[in-house]
């Protein structure tokens, strides 16, 4: 892999782009911009069968009730009109539900420290992101390894390069390699200084939450008030699949609400481990947890954005290991789709495989995750690129693949035209019965941009591929990674702001950062 470039943190309003090399090796791709679900989602659950999953959600907060670990939120919720017991278990009259979750917003802007790269989250709009969290990384070269700050820069890189990559959705590899109690800060300065994509912190504990906004804060060049108007952090909650919330998520849904940051709360329910077995019951499970998690942000501030998470897969039964890409993944995807519309909120999904090589089960089952995110009507696919093994390791390769996946998505969701022009009647009279179109002036004013061209996809004959040495998909990808991170370029970004983002994380360093428990 590409050793990492060095470059100056400040970087540099008007950089002189001059010297930077001739992108001839790389292909061209689509524009960054947000694909919209133009022709509506898949419906899979008719209204009764989906009205049937949110009784059976208010009966489960209602007679079972939620184990909430933090005493803040318990009370929180008691004073909304909870009922909280000695066993932390809290249970909820299905009558309060609803007039809490209204306030919550259909869509809102997702702001970037590029506004170029502001996001629409809610109605059609989609948006990809990034894999994240994986503690292992893993290329052709270097093979699979642990998860460190040299891969988590050159990932960040690609990122930055992929135009279908719309957000980081986290650490695109958790960077061991960097103290638990200031990893938060100097990965957030990565993350803001190698690109301009609006990112995400992880709620382990409200410090985080508190620095990382602040730090956006300062790249964004916004007053706090600006920023209290203007969402630009997300973070994803994860319950303790089944019914649980412990204190550092709640801790997390407190502080970012607190400022009208986004929260996604997705609970992690396996059918068959964490949740029923029945996709039924599963799905019913996920909509109870996600809704505690939706109240308590509206609790906290009302209107606040909030982001339904689905993310119930299955288990292989005979090991007990997650299973992704699955038919039961698909149904899952589409069928939160509808609840999360139900509530009047945006959908999260994810581009999932449990694939260990970038090999065609990678490829079908990324298809098959993106097919049930697509077919729901995701408005944020988390894992967008780059996720493999279940989550346990981020590939440099996968990544371009499934940009390429996302590219051509987008390409499937452009509107289909029907004009005179893209009738062509003048050009099919032109060539008549038994020519070709190749040579004509509607054919060679359109040849450049009419298809989708894929940046890993081989066209050539079998002569000419066997000629050039038989290259795979997973090869081809890892040429274009080392072209793209060789023609890298850092965003711009004003000289004195990454001044005060490092003077920020150097303070709260010798401060001491944040506990951790090792």
């Amino acid at each position: 892999m590409v050793a990492e470039q060095t470059e100056s943190r400040g970087r540099r309003k008007g950089r002189d782009r001059a010297e930077a090399s001739p992108r001839s090796r790389l292909p061209e791709q689509r524009p960054f911009a947000q694909p919209r679900l133009l022709h509506g989602p898949t419906e899979l659950a008719n209204a009764d069968q989906l009205e049937s999953i949110h009784q059976a959600s208010l009966r489960i907060l209602s007679e079972i009730g939620m184990k909430v670990l933090d005493d803040e939120t318990r009370a929180l919720f008691v004073g909304a009109g909870a009922t909280a017991h000695d066993d932390q278990m809290v249970r909820f009259d299905p009558e309060m539900i609803d007039p809490i979750i209204s306030t919550a917003p259909g869509q809102f802007t997702l702001h970037a420290t590029n506004p170029a790269h502001h996001l629409t989250i809610g109605g059609d709009h989609i948006a990809f992101g990034s894999v994240a969290s994986a503690p292992n990384v893993a290329d052709l070269d270097g093979g699979r390894r642990t998860g460190n700050r040299h891969d988590f820069r050159n990932l960040l890189r690609l990122i930055q390069s992929l135009n279908s990559v719309h957000f980081t959705g986290g650490y695109p590899v958790e960077p061991v390699d960097i103290h638990g109690s200031i990893r938060h800060l100097e990965t957030s300065l990565d993350l803001l200084t190698l690109t301009d994509k609006a990112i995400h912190v992880y709620s382990l504990g409200r410090r985080r939450n508190v620095d990382v906004i602040e730090m956006v804060r300062i790249a964004r060049g916004v007053t706090d008030e600006q920023l209290d108007v203007e969402p630009s952090v997300f973070s994803i909650i994860n319950t303790n699949s089944p019914l649980t919330l412990d204190v550092p998520m709640s801790h997390g849904i407190i502080e970012m609400a607190r400022r009208n940051q986004v929260i996604c709360v997705t609970p992690f329910t396996l059918a068959g481990a964490m949740a029923p077995i029945t996709l039924a019951g599963a799905v019913s499970q996920q909509n109870a947890e996600a809704l505690v998690g939706l109240m308590l942000t509206q609790i906290v501030r009302p209107g606040s954005p909030f982001v339904y998470g689905g993310f119930t897969s299955n288990v292989d039964m005979q090991s007990g290991a997650p299973a992704f890409g699955t038919p039961e993944y698909w149904k899952t995807a589409v069928v939160g789709g509808q609840l999360a519309r139900r509530y009047g909120v945006p959908f999260r999904s994810s581009n999932t495989c449990a694939a260990n090589a970038v090999d065609a089960q990678a490829a079908y089952e990324s298809m098959f995750s993106i097919f049930g995110a697509i077919s729901g009507g995701v408005n944020m696919m988390m894992h967008g690129a780059g996720w493999m093994e279940g989550g346990l390791h981020a590939s440099f390769e996968k990544m371009v693949i499934d940009a390429d996946l996302l590219h051509m998505v987008s390409a499937m969701l452009d509107p289909f035209v029907v004009d005179d022009e893209s009738l062509a009647f003048d050009a099919i009279a032109e060539v008549g019965p038994g020519g070709h179109f190749f040579g004509t002036a509607h054919t060679q004013a359109r040849f450049r941009s009419e298809f989708y061209r894929p940046l890993v996809s081989d066209w050539r004959n079998y002569e000419n591929w066997a000629d050039a040495g038989r290259p795979d998909a997973a090869h081809k990808a890892n040429g274009l990674v080392k072209a793209y991170l060789a023609e890298y370029q850092p965003p711009a970004m004003d000289d004195a702001v990454v001044a005060e983002l490092t003077d920020f994380v150097a303070r709260r360093t010798a401060e001491g950062g944040v506990p951790v428990d090792y």
